[in-house]
């Protein structure tokens, strides 16, 4: 069980697999208010930077679900080197259905949507696993502005402009859910920059290591293109962000 070779590969570097910075990682769980014990469920947890530096800085605890085999033996080092093994773990898996075995406090999907089908599936995924009062993360892209053709929308790597959202839009679709926002901190284009262009050493590098690999052809020809392809087009039309959301209340106001 493993993610496609090439993400293993071009981000073989990274310690976090979306546009977001340590220090947006840090203004989000203070932004929570996470206190020391509560519980965390991070399904498509990549390296663990999320979960491991909120045990350090919160005192948290929690479990990560990532079916990258590089990138659990990465989150499980960071844990390790930061000091709070005994505090979260990690599981080699496809989060896909994944619930946990206890009520969790926070239950989160940060940039792995798809693991149920789209942003309403993955909340309620999400929502088997969390306690009453809880809060649910989602790291979600949405169009900063709306591009102009289809084929703008593909150079963003996304399928089709149907694929995203504007951002009042993604806000009111939770709503129409049953959830109410609660918190967001987005991602500006200094993290877009620093995601996107890590890729480009590691690839760099990978290439000179491995000429001769079945992958290098195509590793050589992503290389080429994504500096202009990312300045052209992901830079200046897709935003990224996390928003927490607590389930609306039952009854007359709910």
């Amino acid at each position: 069980m493993d993610i496609p070779r090439i993400f293993n590969i071009t981000e073989s570097a990274h310690r976090i697999h979306n546009p977001f910075t340590p220090d947006k990682f840090a203004t989000l769980g203070a932004a929570l208010r996470l206190e020391p014990g509560t519980r965390v469920l991070d399904l498509g947890s990549g390296s663990g930077e999320m979960l491991c530096t909120w045990a350090r800085d919160h005192g948290i605890s929690g479990t990560g679900v990532d079916m990258s085999q590089l990138f659990f033996e990465q989150a499980k080092r960071r844990a390790h080197e930061l000091g709070v093994s005994d505090r979260v773990e990690f599981i080699h898996g496809d989060a896909t259905g994944y619930v946990a075995e206890k009520k969790v406090d926070v239950a989160a999907c940060v940039g792995a949507t798809w693991i149920g089908g789209g942003v309403a599936g993955t909340i309620e995924l999400l929502a088997k696993s969390l306690g009453d009062g809880g809060i649910i993360l989602i790291g979600e892209p949405y169009w900063r502005q709306l591009p102009p053709t289809e084929d703008v929308a593909k150079e963003c790597l996304a399928g089709s402009i149907a694929d995203f959202l504007a951002l009042p839009e993604l806000l009111a679709s939770f709503g129409t859910l049953g959830y109410d926002v609660v918190e967001m901190v987005l991602a500006n284009q200094d993290g877009w920059d620093k995601y996107e262009a890590a890729k480009w050493l590691t690839m760099r590098r990978w290439l000179d290591a491995n000429p001769d690999d079945d992958l290098a052809q195509d590793i050589r020809a992503e290389l080429a293109s994504a500096p202009v392809r990312h300045a052209t087009y992901t830079r200046e039309y897709l935003g990224w962000g996390v928003f927490a959301l607590m389930a609306q209340p039952k009854g007359p106001q709910g």
